[in-house]
């Protein structure tokens, strides 16, 4: 487990891309006119310097939780999640995740100063978590990186790209301008996009080319998953990064982009290795449920950065579990 200390911001590195097969977009494109519209909007976000994302993101997230938009979701997942948290306190993180979710989609967009300021020279926090992640890629193999929807995941990948860290991001395919921009921008970034078809063997491969994957392991699945504590509850959770964990024997690291204003510091826990079998424990479940737990405990730090808005406890597990 990672020492709380922080790294000398670490050297940045000339993009490795990647293999090309996986840096494409696979989506749903929008009719002619809504694309055309579309486009228009967020042509002119994508030009925004950072001044004018930031005051935008906060008055669109502020106009979101003022309208009540799936506000009773954040407060009741934040009433079971933080019960000692008193309901101002509540009701001040439910607003901050709303600015957070705001801001995110801004810089997804952003064509220009899409980069925090002054990235290159912040610390990393978790020294000996970093220091194990480059040893680790100094082998020659790629390594498993997990974060949730927290901060910024989307800068937060392409940050370690330009520190080095060749990257493969699990993805779905989505509709809709947005999404295919935000795709797009993905790509352009120097990430690989490895969609859910193939994505088990997908992932295995690219670990063996010496390229890394990075997941979000923050959100409720109806089937298939396996159910781990997360903030007291259990949590229906995908298995995939445990999976391929066992199927390379690579380690998986938590990373989280943690913002402060427009600014951006990457906390790093790990490794977490896969674990040995033992008798009466599911091994797959039992690396979820380490991985997970240190998503919490960052997202405890700074919860108005995670997306309560998601109903992460909707399935419960089964009567046995």
């Amino acid at each position: 487990m990672s020492s709380p200390a922080s790294v000398p911001a670490p050297a940045v590195h000339p993009i490795r891309l990647t293999s090309a097969h996986l840096r494409r977009v696979i989506g749903e494109p929008p009719g002619p006119l809504a694309g055309f519209l579309a486009n228009l909007i967020m042509g002119w976000v994508a030009k925004m310097g950072w001044g004018s994302r930031e005051r935008l993101a906060h008055f669109v997230g502020g106009l979101a939780y003022s309208l009540g938009i799936r506000r009773r979701v954040a407060l009741e997942n934040l009433s079971q999640a933080m019960p000692e948290r008193s309901e101002q306190e509540r009701h001040a993180i439910a607003k901050g995740t709303y600015i957070t979710m705001a801001r995110v989609v801004l810089e997804a967009l952003a064509d220009e100063r899409r980069m925090p300021p002054d990235w290159e020279k912040e610390d990393v926090l978790g020294r000996e978590a970093w220091l194990a992640l480059q040893a680790h890629l100094a082998t020659g193999k790629g390594a498993l990186l997990v974060t949730a929807h927290f901060g910024n995941w989307e800068l937060l990948g392409e940050v370690l790209i330009h520190r080095g860290v060749p990257l493969n991001a699990l993805v779905r395919p989505l509709k809709g301008a947005l999404n295919n921009r935000i795709a797009e921008n993905r790509v352009r970034a120097g990430a690989g996009l490895i969609y859910p078809k193939g994505a088990v063997q997908e992932t295995v491969d690219a670990i063996h080319r010496g390229e890394s994957v990075y997941m979000l392991l923050d959100q409720a699945i109806p089937s298939k998953g396996v159910f781990v504590p997360f903030f007291g509850r259990l949590a229906s959770t995908t298995p995939a990064m445990a999976v391929a964990a066992q199927r390379t024997g690579v380690p998986a690291w938590v990373v989280m982009g943690v913002r402060n204003g427009p600014r951006m510091q990457v906390h790093i826990e790990g490794p977490f290795l896969p674990p040995p079998p033992q008798e009466g424990k599911d091994p797959i479940t039992e690396h979820t449920a380490a991985v997970t737990a240190g998503l919490e405990r960052i997202i405890r730090q700074y919860p108005e950065q995670w997306l309560w808005l998601h109903r992460r406890w909707k399935y419960a597990p089964p009567p046995s579990t």
